[in-house]
């Protein structure tokens, strides 16, 4: 059975790219296109892993972590952040992001750093 991978991003064409590699990589790709819509798709069934934009409307990418981890019910999701900086390092750390991936998204680095959390291994980076 494959993986399922949220991701979460308001950028369409974002989303789009990241679907796109990985579901050509055999992954179950879902979408949400802010971390409201994420919570209530995580909530359904809880994702394999989560790779989420920083900056988002609403809720940014540290927030929903955090409101995820606070929901003692819900496995602990590895997560990767979506940005165009490595900002909030140690914010992220803290909370336990696996991983950054950089814009723009190389396609190998991206399926690389998936792979590592989702077949096995859960040591966060760093």
């Amino acid at each position: 059975m494959a993986a399922t991978i949220l991701i979460i991003d308001d950028d369409e064409s974002m989303r789009e790219l990241l679907r796109l590699h990985l579901r050509s990589a055999g992954y179950d790709v879902q979408v949400a296109e802010d971390a409201i819509a994420a919570g209530y798709m995580v909530l359904k069934k809880a994702p394999d892993l989560i790779i989420t934009d920083v900056n988002m409307p609403h809720l940014d990418g540290f927030e929903f972590i955090e409101a995820l981890r606070a929901d003692k019910t819900l496995p602990e999701i590895p997560v990767i952040f979506l940005t165009s900086l490595e900002e909030g390092d140690q914010r992220g750390k803290s909370l336990g992001v696996v991983g950054y991936i950089t814009k723009p998204v190389r396609a190998d680095r991206l399926l690389a750093l998936v792979a590592q959390y989702v077949h096995g291994g859960r040591t966060p980076i760093g």
